[in-house]
């Protein structure tokens, strides 16, 4: 499985697409077996869950996205974590571990500003 974080230099970034990068850790039985940052390729509607999605990521964390975006993830049956903080690979080992305390922060400002904004 691959878990795809939303990072900015380690930490959680406040929102999904305007992270520095994302960090995919590779999980084979529960264990982190190994992890590759790429650098975000850009916030453009739609195109995220889409570029995520053809990585195999299957779960994606970060503070916050628009509701837009979670929909298109979960389209495509990625579970979307939000409403956490803190360095990238605790909030990984957590999330194993079944200790993650997500709050479910959706950003609702691109969704008020501009509807066909999906990568929010």
């Amino acid at each position: 499985m691959i878990i795809a974080v939303a990072s900015n230099q380690g930490r959680i970034a406040d929102h999904f697409g305007y992270a520095q990068e994302f960090i995919l850790f590779q999980i084979e039985d529960k264990n982190l077996v190994s992890q590759n940052n790429i650098a975000n390729p850009g916030h453009k509607p739609g195109f995220l869950p889409v570029y995520l999605a053809d990585l195999n990521v299957k779960v994606i964390i970060s503070a916050g996205m628009g509701a837009s975006a979670v929909n298109l993830f979960n389209q495509r049956n990625i579970e979307v974590i939000t409403g956490v903080s803190g360095q990238s690979e605790m909030v990984v080992q957590d999330y194993l571990l079944g200790k993650l305390k997500p709050t479910g922060n959706i950003c609702h400002q691109h969704d008020q500003a501009d509807d066909s904004d999906e990568s929010a």
